[in-house]
């Protein structure tokens, strides 16, 4: 396939409307299905089967197409309306909590999959910010969803650290135990109405430090995998808010990426798909399957690790952060590598390793997610702009003693 060389912001735009689509497209849309809104996980290798945070995401995403005119407010609303009835309704799950993954179809547990804390959030942050945009019905729907959370029972008292899972075969697994892509579970944790943790939950999770070269102070996650510095950020804009620390987590976050993408600049001798503009090493399917590449500082071994795959949502997911950077990657994926593009825009991921290139024929919900989503925050702030709106994530960074640094910013 030839592509016409795009750039900048006709290549933005282009990327927006087709992960857009995604979210327009694999969905159910049958009205009297026991699944309607159910969003598809993947396109190939998820046949039926849909994430929690993929709907999340595509929440979001009929915001942003009411937005540039790709769907009318009515369709959209209906939508939203409709795919809120299903989580309130048919949707497995416990304590307000969903499973991660489930059918299109009937919306029930699918792979023997965990109860996540995690990928309820997204899905809860897309529901909310739903409600700031449409109102009405819809808004009342989330308020609903949202204090069904018993946000309690998914916190260990002994350790003071959200659990990462549960399944009802073997109970409670793994901590939230440092800085990842959980900061929203704290701020809707905090504030709910119905069964609020204390925010001590927040101060408790380490803060590991470490500097890469010269950027200082970075505090790194475990993999050192770009999503878990995005995740949240999709969501709440963290750009002129501090907590009591002194933290500023979009400046930490700023940092990251200029370490994940110097990594991949001081280490583009060991792997040749790596460079100054094929950056971004987070988690994404690659050549031996779906895995966490990621970068320094971090708590892995990198060597065993990273396999040379690169995904376009590293570096798309983090152009709040790094504009000028993730524009040039943006470019550069799309200008010399056309098999890493088709229907939905950039697809999961490619390497250079082997001695046949690799090039993912895949798209995944999240990563399509978090690329659009960090577009449309760069261009308008349209998800940031709604979401923090809602009075409980005012009450929440109220909570959790953010302050604001700039005067002209009025979330809180």
């Amino acid at each position: 396939m030839r592509l016409i060389k795009l750039y900048g912001k006709k290549l933005m735009l282009k990327e927006l409307k087709k992960s857009y689509n995604f979210f327009l497209n694999e969905v159910n849309t049958r009205k009297r299905s026991l699944g309607y809104g159910l969003i598809r996980d993947k396109t190939i290798l998820a046949n039926n089967i849909a994430s929690i945070a993929s709907v999340g995401y595509g929440l979001g995403a009929l915001i942003i197409g009411v937005e540039h005119g790709w769907i009318n407010y009515k369709k959209a609303y209906d939508r939203a309306s409709r795919t809120l009835d299903t989580f309130i309704n048919n949707v497995e799950g416990k304590n307000g909590f969903y499973y991660h993954f489930i059918n299109m179809q009937t919306g029930k547990r699918e792979w023997n999959c965990e109860i996540s804390i995690i990928d309820t959030a997204i899905f809860i942050c897309g529901a909310m910010t739903a409600g700031e945009f449409f109102g009405g019905l819809i808004k009342q729907k989330a308020e609903i969803l949202y204090k069904k959370i018993n946000w309690e029972w998914y916190r260990n008292k002994d350790t003071n650290y959200f659990y990462m899972g549960y399944t009802p075969e073997k109970g409670f697994w793994g901590h939230w135990d440092m800085y990842a892509e959980q900061l929203m579970l704290y701020i809707l944790g905090s504030s709910s109405p119905t069964f609020p943790v204390d925010k001590s939950i927040y101060y408790d999770f380490k803060r590991k430090k470490e500097d890469y070269k010269n950027i200082k102070d970075i505090i790194y996650t475990y993999y050192g995998t770009l999503f878990t510095y995005q995740f949240s950020h999709a969501w709440i804009n963290f750009k002129d808010l501090k907590d009591r620390d002194n933290i500023n987590w979009f400046e930490n976050s700023i940092k990251a990426t200029k370490a994940n993408r110097q990594y991949c600049i001081d280490n583009k001798d060991t792997f040749k798909t790596y460079n100054e503009n094929s950056w971004g090493l987070t988690a994404s399917l690659s050549p031996k399957g779906y895995i966490s590449c990621g970068a320094k500082p971090c708590d892995v071994d990198l060597d065993i690790e990273n396999d040379g795959t690169i995904s376009p949502c590293g570096a798309i997911g983090s152009i709040v952060f790094t504009p000028k950077e993730s524009i040039k990657a943006m470019e550069h994926y799309y200008n010399n590598y056309p098999k890493i593009w088709g229907k939905y825009g950039f697809k999961d991921g490619y390497n250079l390793e082997g001695q046949k290139p690799w090039f993912s024929k895949e798209y995944i919900g999240i990563d399509k997610g978090i690329e659009l989503l960090m577009i449309e925050n760069y261009l308008n702030s349209t998800i940031w702009n709604y979401f923090m709106k809602n009075k409980y994530v005012q009450k929440g960074l109220k909570i959790l003693e953010f302050s604001v640094s700039d005067k002209h910013h009025s979330y809180i």
